[in-house]
């Protein structure tokens, strides 16, 4: 069984884009979304696709299972989707001994730049680049499954990235 420790943060400025080693184009979409679990399938590049299930969060910890299937099936699951699909430029970056993953979102998302940095325990110590802005872990309306219900273009309110 597999947990995922994962903080989340806006981002400002534009100064970790020449740290990126690797862009990964995203697409994905929710089956389900409840209270206690969420279902999603993701297509990364056109060329490989996952499906995962994610338990809601605890503090900072989370059950994840992802298992690998063939695209043709991603993309007939899509179709049933609830809400929006997700389309994202994953950028990952090294800094500090560590991989930090900046999501620049598309689409009716277009404008939401977040960074997520995946830890070994809740006490794990980690620096912040100057680039990291307000952290926004356990906000639900930062978290995809929340984006495809409400996305970011009818957001009344912007989000400001600095602290």
């Amino acid at each position: 069984m597999t947990f995922e420790i994962e903080r989340k943060f806006l981002v400002r400025g534009n100064g970790w884009e020449p740290l990126v080693t690797k862009r990964i184009s995203i697409r994905q979409a929710y089956l389900s979304s409840n209270g206690k679990a969420s279902i999603r399938v993701r297509i990364n590049d056109g060329s490989t696709a996952t499906l995962s299930i994610k338990s809601k969060p605890t503090e900072l910890r989370r059950l994840e299972l992802e298992y690998p299937i063939p695209v043709l099936e991603a993309e007939a699951l899509m179709a049933l989707r609830h809400g929006s699909a997700i389309e994202k430029i994953r950028h990952e970056v090294s800094w500090g001994g560590l991989k930090w993953e900046i999501d620049v979102f598309s689409g009716e998302n277009a404008g939401l730049v977040i960074a997520e940095i995946e830890l070994h325990d809740e006490k794990q110590h980690f620096e912040l680049p100057d680039w990291i802005g307000v952290e926004v872990t356990g906000q639900r309306r930062y978290y995809n499954s929340y984006l495809v219900q409400a996305p970011f273009c009818t957001w009344t309110q912007q989000p400001a990235a600095s602290a």
